[in-house]
């Protein structure tokens, strides 16, 4: 699985694949040899990168983690790839109008809107099967569908625009 990780405010693509019980990693496309093993309940935790051992104190929640590492401090925010489309949406929804892509790629199972159609802010304008997932892509705000970019049974890659959208007009 795909996570995006800001460490101290810096940007990170992580890659996380279990293979044959082992755990693969890739940082910003990069392979890294890590191994971890939990001390206690506490929060501390004994990594092994590139050959190295470290003692980390990890505390927080699934979304904001705090590291303490030699003494020295680590704020991280992590999204997966569902919540990064979520908060992609989130973001564009004060834009007023524009294109909703995909910010995975998947297919295009079916449309739910028309062109022409008004919607509101958080309704669904397509369901994309990403990752053996169903994914309702919403609309980041209300408006009017101006143009479908896809069709159902349609693949997509990551960034394909999918629904562009205009302010309704008062």
């Amino acid at each position: 699985m795909k996570y995006f990780a800001t460490v101290n405010g810096r940007a990170h693509e992580v890659e996380l694949v279990e293979r044959l019980g082992e755990l693969v990693v890739h940082v910003d496309g990069k392979p890294l040899a890590l191994r971890y093993e939990q001390v206690d309940e506490y929060g501390q935790v004994v990594a092994q990168c590139e050959g190295k051992s470290y003692a980390l104190s990890v505390e927080g929640s699934e979304a904001r983690v705090a590291v303490t590492l030699a003494g020295l401090y680590y704020e991280i925010e992590l999204e997966n790839e569902r919540e990064r489309a979520a908060h992609a949406a989130e973001r564009a929804a004060g834009k007023g109008g524009g294109v909703v892509k995909a910010i995975m790629p998947g297919v295009v199972v079916e449309l739910l809107v028309k062109k022409g159609d008004v919607v509101a802010k958080g309704q669904p304008l397509l369901i994309l099967s990403a990752m053996k997932m169903q994914n309702e892509i919403a609309a980041p705000q209300a408006g009017v569908v101006k143009e479908l970019h896809v069709a159902a049974g349609q693949a997509v890659a990551a960034g394909a625009k999918l629904v562009s959208l205009t302010l309704e007009e008062a």
